[in-house]
């Protein structure tokens, strides 16, 4: 029974995951004897939250949805939440699941596509900095009027065919740069661990651009639709709204992007080795001139399948997730994929994170039943208000660090709203609060993978034990970009008006 539970996991992470169970039970018969039940359920419940983002930065130990799961159903039935409760958070969040289930997967039948592209920017542009610019701000851009996941999973797609095209080549005899030298004795060892830095480096840039990009629109992120529907906001208004502080934010970022590249700081910097640039090119060349008709006649279905994704999302003809089902239905009929067994690799790497996602929403509902965020609200509310906004900022972005941005938000403007409702704060006070609140929810929580879909999508992808990508390591890369944007965005924040009348937004 030892051997077979958590598989493969090593022996002190199944007894920690024992020991968490147990002591759990015990703690819940054993605190109320020394204190009331609420105080002592409350103090569980931080518990539990505390065990189950252990499970998330053991990642690459045991995937976090055996582990974390577990201590869900414990959740469930030591009742710190219903069944009930939990999906109603799921069924709050249905678009997030629809989206991971078929946008992934829509994606996956574009990979020629995406690699084709992609490959060719790679050969192109020979600056390690100037490609990591073209991560970050194309990532911010599509971001901005797309989804962050959506955009992860474009980036996840692209750097796996990249490193499934490293080692192809690192586990043939071939030799594509013609010197003589077998390519894999060229690839192994340190450039290998090389390669992976550098593919890491890439994808931290671009998964923290997804965070630039994404608070800056009313279609960013889910809780920017929540606040600005709240707010009644269009578009425009939307964007106007928040660029006292995200524009700021954007133009740091940039520059943290090229500090980090010069100064080859937390674990960026690492460059593609010219024997490797040469190797690949080699082989895209090869790939180029032995393309078939075929597969020349699936680019073209796959490039209309981008520009109707791309129309789609603009345009929000239909929830993301129903946009993604027509994309694999659109390249599957017209690529000649009829059989199951041919649309079924493409639900792989998604479905896992979908049902780890709602695992995580039973916590979010515990979060919700045991009232954990409530203290903290009312402290912040009771401030005096020239204080709020920043603290707002503060408390928002703190929390969204271990829970679900959206639901902080959803939790800080349904609040902020009663209390302008029962007349106790103005409408101008409430404005500067919701941007307080969507900038704290979606700047400060690039801090970890719990803050941010995008970054535990990339955790718990395929791609992360390739390139050596641990949960601790990207609390370590992202850790520049959350002192910077986080103390950028606080100082906009609490100096709101004065930048919206130098960018001449007077509100």
């Amino acid at each position: 029974m030892l051997s077979n539970f958590l598989g493969k996991s090593p022996l002190w992470y199944k007894f920690t995951i024992i020991g968490f169970i147990v002591f759990n039970f015990l703690l819940y018969f054993m605190l109320p004897m020394f204190m009331d039940k609420q105080a002592a359920m409350s103090i569980l419940s931080w518990l539990f939250i505390a065990e189950f983002i252990f499970t998330l930065a053991m990642a690459l130990n045991c995937y976090p949805l055996q582990s974390g799961g577990l201590l869900t159903i414990q959740i469930l039935a030591l009742r710190l939440t219903t069944p009930q409760n939990a999906f109603n958070e799921v069924s709050a969040n249905l678009e997030v699941i629809l989206l991971l289930m078929f946008m992934v997967a829509g994606i996956f039948f574009m990979k020629p596509l995406l690699m084709y592209i992609f490959s060719k920017v790679f050969i192109k542009v020979r600056s390690k900095l100037i490609l990591s610019l073209i991560f970050t701000l194309l990532a911010a851009f599509l971001s901005a009027f797309l989804d962050a996941l959506t955009v992860t999973a474009v980036l996840i797609s692209v750097a796996v065919g990249f490193y499934g095209v490293y080692h192809k080549i690192q586990s043939g005899e071939s030799d594509y740069d013609a010197s003589g030298i077998a390519d894999r004795r060229q690839l192994g060892g340190e450039a290998l661990e090389k390669f992976r830095a550098f593919l890491r480096s890439l994808m931290m840039h671009g998964v923290v651009g997804t965070a630039l990009g994404g608070v800056t629109t009313l279609v960013g992120e889910p809780q920017n639709l929540l606040i600005g529907e709240k707010m009644g906001l269009n578009f425009i208004e939307f964007f106007v709204r928040m660029a006292p502080v995200s524009l700021p934010v954007l133009v740091c970022g940039i520059i943290t992007t090229i500090l980090l590249e010069k100064l080859k700081l937390f674990g960026y910097g690492e460059k593609l080795s010219p024997d490797a640039r040469k190797i690949i090119e080699g082989y895209v060349e090869e790939e180029d001139r032995l393309r078939t008709p075929k597969a020349k006649y699936g680019l073209i279905i796959q490039a209309i399948a981008a520009v109707f994704l791309i129309i789609g999302l603009a345009t929000h003809i239909a929830p993301v997730g129903l946009v993604g089902l027509g994309i694999i239905i659109f390249q599957t009929a017209f690529m000649g994929i009829t059989e199951e067994h041919g649309i079924g690799p493409a639900f792989e790497e998604a479905l896992p994170f979908t049902a780890l996602i709602v695992v995580f929403f039973v916590v979010v509902a515990m979060i919700h039943d045991q009232h954990l965020f409530t203290p903290i609200i009312n402290w912040v509310l009771e401030m005096p208000f020239d204080q709020q906004p920043g603290m707002f900022y503060i408390a928002n972005g703190l929390l969204s660090m271990i829970s679900d941005n959206v639901f902080v938000a959803t939790v800080y403007i349904n609040e902020v709203f009663e209390a302008y409702k029962s007349g106790n704060i103005t409408k101008d006070h409430l404005d500067i609060l919701a941007v307080a609140i969507n900038t704290g929810t979606n700047l400060p929580s690039v801090a970890t993978p719990n803050g941010q879909a995008a970054f535990l999508f990339l955790l718990t992808s395929s791609l992360a034990p390739l390139i050596k990508l641990s949960y601790i390591r990207m609390v370590i890369m992202a850790l520049p970009y959350t002192v910077v944007m986080g103390l950028i965005g606080y100082i906009c924040i609490i100096n709101y008006e004065t930048i919206a009348q130098f960018m001449g937004l007077g509100f």
